[in-house]
């Protein structure tokens, strides 16, 4: 009998599914990533089931949606003993590890250097953003090149934690920028190999190196912050590109001129340079993989925990309604022994925990909400998917929930507010069409809105018939 396979799970902030080039991009350069879709599965309607990190990361990490771990925000704990992926799989025989971002704990309000709960991991390197704090990040440049350390921190420093410092009276000691510009395009301040997406690339490698061929199965999660802003990457990948000649991202002819196009072009120059960055250590972590004898019996997964705003709809970063350009992320999934192929069904990032645990044989919980996309692996052209994806949140006041289909975006809050998105019209996601759209169609999108979210909630289960 075969032994199970690892799993490698890639997992970056803030991507669009646009932002590839096997997605269809002309501009950006993601030659490892390309080939990963190449010889993987390729999703190309994949949703997240939340529109900012911790409570979509929790989400897709669990297999349930959000409302039902009652996560929808951010700056909520994550229980220590909630049951993740990576307790499933060292229940079953696994070695387990998270390097680089998590985000189970708010940032702010907290010492870094305190142990982290494990959540099923067995190793853990956490660092969840790029040297603010006083983490494994700033722990690993101490170690390998401590004369940099000083440089680490000088392009984020996040407002909540300059409220902490402020309310704690603690100084941390740890040199921050003096000006806050996240999207705008800056060189970063340490050598190309001691960045933050390095930190992440190169401790990847050294586990994937160590962990023995044919010995204990790993399920490795690499946890990329990039390319979440602020948009700083090494000079050798802005060199990549020629800001000039980077496509505008398009816009309605209402807002013609509302944003400066030089500097969303020049944001895309960062933006881009930071996935070729994330491309780049994806190359390295694959060659490890190769090197040490896993490329053939590990499941490799690629994906994200929502998308970018990048200046659509005049914003920024990502928020509330969750249009495709934050909703919608890639994901790759390649197996050993599997065909590749496209999948444009609609699918959910509640799905891809059931799916690891059929693709190595792990007993799923009970209580997922996904659903296994194995159908759509072995047969990417037949596989039906869902009528409609899920997203929940509660970061915007009143609570919101919003279903997506083929053709439309229907949004409703708990003060009776709509939104509804023609999504076959020209920018259709730029204007509301709740108060024109045919009233047999909005009565339609309300209903499938209530009965998937009657359908999503999971209550405790009965243990006796009273």
């Amino acid at each position: 009998m075969s032994p199970p396979p690892n799993v490698l799970l890639l997992y970056v902030d803030q991507l669009r599914w646009d932002a590839l080039g096997c997605a269809g991009n002309p501009d950006v350069l993601t030659p490892n990533l390309d080939a990963l879709a190449a010889r993987g599965t390729r999703f190309t309607h994949h949703f997240v089931q939340n529109p900012v990190c911790m409570p979509s990361r929790l989400s897709m990490l669990t297999g349930r949606y959000p409302a039902n771990l009652g996560i929808t925000e951010m700056a909520v704990p994550v229980p220590p003993g909630t049951e993740t992926v990576a307790t499933r799989f060292a229940a079953a025989g696994y070695r387990t590890a998270n390097i680089g971002k998590l985000h189970f704990l708010p940032h702010s309000n907290r010492d870094h250097r305190e142990p982290h709960p494990s959540y099923g991991f067995h190793h853990l390197e956490i660092s969840d953003e790029p040297g603010p704090y006083d983490d494994a990040y700033r722990a690993f440049v101490r170690r390998v090149a401590p004369k940099h350390l000083p440089a680490v921190s000088l392009h984020v420093d996040p407002p909540a934690a300059r409220v902490h410092r402020e309310v704690t009276g603690r100084d941390d000691g740890i040199p921050h920028p003096r000006a806050w510009s996240p999207w705008t395009t800056a060189a970063a301040s340490v050598p190309w190999d001691l960045t933050h997406t390095a930190f992440v690339g190169r401790r990847v490698r050294d586990f994937l190196g160590n962990q023995a061929a044919g010995g204990t199965p790993f399920f490795c999660v690499a946890g990329f912050y990039s390319p979440h802003s602020p948009l700083v990457a090494p000079q050798r990948f802005l060199d990549l590109y020629d800001p000039k000649s980077l496509t505008p991202l398009p816009e309605p002819d209402d807002r013609a001129g509302l944003d400066d196009p030089e500097h969303r072009r020049q944001a895309l120059h960062g933006y881009y340079a930071m996935i070729s960055e994330v491309d780049h250590w994806v190359g390295e972590i694959l060659s490890e993989l190769a090197r040490a004898g896993h490329a053939e019996d590990t499941v490799v997964a690629f994906t994200g925990d929502h998308g970018e705003s990048l200046g659509d709809f005049g914003r920024w970063g990502k928020s509330f309604p969750g249009e495709d350009c934050v909703s919608r992320v890639p994901l790759l999934v390649a197996s050993p022994g599997q065909r590749p192929g496209v999948c444009d069904a609609l699918v959910e990032a509640v799905d891809l925990v059931p799916t690891l645990c059929e693709l190595c044989g792990v007993v799923p919980s009970p209580d997922l909400d996904g659903a296994s996309l194995r159908a759509a692996i072995d047969a990417p052209a037949a596989f039906a998917g869902k009528g409609e994806v899920l997203m929940e949140g509660s970061l915007r006041k009143p609570a919101w929930r919003s279903i997506r289909t083929r053709t439309h975006r229907y949004v409703l809050d708990a003060a009776g507010e709509e939104i509804v998105h023609e999504l076959a019209e020209p920018f259709g996601e730029s204007r509301n069409a709740a108060g024109e759209i045919d009233p047999a169609v909005l009565a339609e999108l309300r209903h499938r809105l209530a009965t998937r979210v009657i359908a999503s909630h999971r209550g405790s289960p009965a243990v006796w018939p009273y």
